[in-house]
């Protein structure tokens, strides 16, 4: 038995990329005019700390999870910094 749509949302990403990441500073904002088909990812968290850039969008992608990313048509992931990338602590 297959697992019904779900129906993929900026907050909903936002969210779980919030509690994956262990950060606030997540910002996902749906680009497809409201039908939850293209988002655009921009994320600080100091998980990514030592990692290349590939590796920290494969966070992000683990984050979003494999169910809701069979959902998604378009996920551009603009940015993805350390705190201290950032210009934080």
């Amino acid at each position: 038995m297959t697992e019904p749509m779900q129906h993929v949302n900026a907050q909903m990403l936002q969210d779980r990329l919030r509690e994956y990441l262990k950060s606030d500073q997540v910002e996902v904002l749906d680009i497809s005019g409201g039908c939850g088909s293209s988002f655009e990812v921009y994320a600080v968290s100091d998980m990514f700390e030592g990692k290349r850039l590939l590796q920290r969008h494969k966070l992000v992608n683990e984050g979003i999870g494999q169910s809701l990313m069979a959902e998604i048509h378009a996920l551009s992931i603009k940015k993805t910094k350390t705190v201290a990338e950032e210009g934080g602590l």
